[in-house]
């Protein structure tokens, strides 16, 4: 069984390599600079007495495909459609003089993704808000976090301006998306190796 395993792998790889986008990682314009842990990067950019950081993680960032009826009747040699991950992703806003990070939680909403006709929606939206102590890396529950489900729609404006401002606007979310998009098949091709090694190793 492993030897089948194993030969299945190989065959795996090298389409999925066949597919593969980007050979090396997209940039995201407007001078971010990105750095990757394993299954999570970091996009930092400094302007004008502030330090904003981007973070997400790739892990569970592909949403599960819905209509299961259709792929039934997919015929064997179609294309699959292609695979976008639209991980959370963390913006921490850091200002060179005070002691608190902004921290605003954001994500793809599922429904949005592929709407891409209107003009003024947004792709991603700000989930929650909360003041962290900076430089501590473990956050504090106690703090208090302002959910956005209740928020007054002119506060929440200003928050995504504030961003926008900051180079968090539709056209970052969409390279995001690109870059989180790669890196998962990076990261995904790296695992179909790993576990190809493993299976083969007596």
């Amino acid at each position: 069984g492993d030897k089948a395993f194993a030969q299945f792998l190989t065959d795996e790889i090298k389409e999925e390599k066949k597919i593969q986008k980007h050979k090396s990682l997209p940039k995201v314009s407007g001078g971010w600079e990105l750095e990757v842990h394993g299954t999570e990067a970091r996009l930092v950019r400094k302007v004008a007495g502030e330090k904003i950081t981007v973070t997400f993680n790739i892990n569970n960032s592909i949403p599960p495909s819905v209509d299961e009826e259709t792929q039934e009747e997919q015929k064997p040699d179609e294309q699959e459609p292609d695979l976008t991950s639209t991980p959370n992703f963390v913006v921490e806003v850091i200002k060179d003089d005070t002691k608190q990070t902004l921290v605003l939680d954001c994500h793809y909403p599922e429904d949005e993704v592929g709407h891409e006709g209107e003009e003024d929606s947004d792709i991603f939206t700000i989930r929650e808000v909360s003041f962290q102590p900076t430089g501590e890396s473990d956050w504090k529950d106690t703090n208090y976090t302002l959910n956005t489900d209740s928020l007054d729609w002119a506060l929440y404006d200003h928050l995504m301006d504030f961003l926008a401002d900051r180079g968090v606007d539709n056209t970052f979310a969409d390279e995001l998306i690109e870059l989180s998009t790669a890196l998962e098949h990076q990261e995904y091709i790296k695992f179909l190796e790993d576990l190809k090694s493993f299976v083969k190793c007596q």
